[in-house]
Parts: C-alpha cells; structure tokens; sequence
C-alpha cells in the first residue's frame, strides 16, 4: 500500500505481482478491496495495479470535477508515478469503463489491451446535478452525520453479500470523503458519458487493440442487448458471466481474469 500524488492529491495504490502491467479501476463509490478476488489470479502472471480516485477508498478529495480525459491522464499519471512500463491492459468495472475507454483512445501507445467489466452504456446522456448542488448536498448529508452514522450500512445494502472486510469498509464508508467524492462522480456522471462519445468520433481505437467486454445480464435481455451494442460499437470480444451480479470482479474472479490474461480473444 502507498500514496502517490497526481494533480497535487494524495491517491492510494497498491502494487502486487510481477509481469506485464495491468491497472483496474472499479465502479463508482467501490474501493480497491473489490478486487481482491482476481489479485490471487492475476499476480502469477501480472503487475496488478489498484488505485482509488480522489474520493475513493483512502484517497484524498477531488480537486476538480471528473472528465474522460482527466481520468484517462489519472490512469497515465499513476503509472508514471510507479514508474511502470508500457503498454499495460487496462480495465474499468462500472462507471470506469468510461475511463479505461478514454485511457486507450487518448493513450494508444500505452495500451496493450481493454478490458470493460459490466461498464456503463449510455448512448444519449443526459446532465445531471451540478457541481454546486452535489457539493451542497454532500455538505448537508454530512453535517447530518450520515456517513458516520449510515455508510458502512448504505455499502452493505447496496453489494450484495458483500465480502469485504468490516473493518475496511467501516475505515472508508464512514468518512465524509466517500460521499462527497461519490456525490461529485455522479453529478458528472452524463457530462462523462457524452465526452467520450465525442472522443470515440476523434480518436479510434489502436487498429488490432484486443478489446473484452466482460458483462453481467442478470437476467435482463435490455442490459444484455446494451452490453453487445457496446461490444459491437468497439469491435470486442463479447462474454456474458453468468451467474454475476454487477461486481463481477466479486462473484466470477475467475472470469475477468480471463479476460485479463486472454483479452479480446475469438
């Protein structure tokens, strides 16, 4: 475990393994230790890297409101803090799908390989809250003391049979931090969306660029039918993990390290 300084705040990394690099970054509100599962599969092969964006896990708060390219430049900014060597395989659950997407079409020469793990889809985003409202709502929930008093409680109901550690997630969901920097990457959410659909317009993808879309229907054709749009749209090799839900990192460890080890294959 170590802190590197990005942008000027404080983000916690971990660094386990040895071999050709592999960053993950899970969804929103989620912390390094949701991919504890896959580390034990990866790290024979792999140098997994985990890190938590600002307002993450025991990083620091955001400076600045998320976009797709500042969070593909954060992906860029930790390896080169680490000193880790291109390309690496990059891979984003959830909401950081938009970010490992970002990261290969602004970084081609550092990416070796995509992987999206349940991503977000949003083929016509909308805005949400402004950065003025998420902080003024963060202000009162936490002058209210809900995270101390709620937030281990709000994990637990929203991961089901979550496995973390109580003590870690008590450590990271009663702080303010976490609400806030929850709040701020929601607020954002659309804004995020329509920026990279913007870059996919500019920046193809790395001609070759082995892409896998790794997703968890869960029993819903619609999600289903999206994910394959997705796989579609960039060309990927798509996989259902079933049975998963939307932590598929926590419930098929074995298929997103899969995917990791054998990325885009036919």
């Amino acid at each position: 475990m170590t802190f590197v300084r990005i942008g000027g705040v404080a983000h916690h990394v971990t660094v386990e393994g040895s071999g050709p690099v592999c960053v993950l970054s899970a969804g929103l509100a989620l912390s390094w230790f949701d991919w504890d599962p896959v580390v034990p599969l990866l790290a024979p092969h792999r140098t997994v890297v985990r890190f938590d964006r600002p307002g993450h896990g025991l990083s620091a708060p955001a400076a600045v409101p998320p976009t797709a390219a500042g969070e593909a430049d954060r992906i860029a900014g930790v390896l080169d803090a680490l000193g880790l060597p291109d390309p690496v395989t990059v891979v984003g659950h959830s909401l950081a799908g938009f970010h490992a997407e970002a990261f290969a079409r602004l970084h081609p020469a550092r990416t070796a390989a995509l992987v999206l793990v349940d991503s977000s889809v949003e083929e016509r985003p909308r805005p949400g809250r402004t950065t003025a409202a998420s902080r003024a709502l963060g202000t009162a929930l936490c002058a209210a003391g809900v995270p101390a008093a709620l937030g281990p409680l709000v994990r637990r109901a929203a991961v089901r049979h979550d496995r973390a550690p109580a003590d870690l997630v008590r450590r990271v969901y009663r702080t303010s931090r976490v609400l806030r920097g929850a709040l701020l990457e929601n607020a954002h959410y659309g804004a995020v969306a329509a920026e990279l659909l913007a870059l996919r317009d500019r920046h193809p993808l790395p001609p070759g660029l082995p892409v896998t879309v790794l997703a968890a229907p869960d029993g819903s054709a619609r999600w289903e039918r999206r994910q394959r749009a997705l796989a579609r749209r960039l060309g990927a090799h798509y996989e259902a993990a079933v049975p998963s839900g939307h932590l598929v990192m926590r419930d098929r460890p074995d298929a997103v390290a899969r995917a990791v080890l054998s990325p885009g294959r036919s």
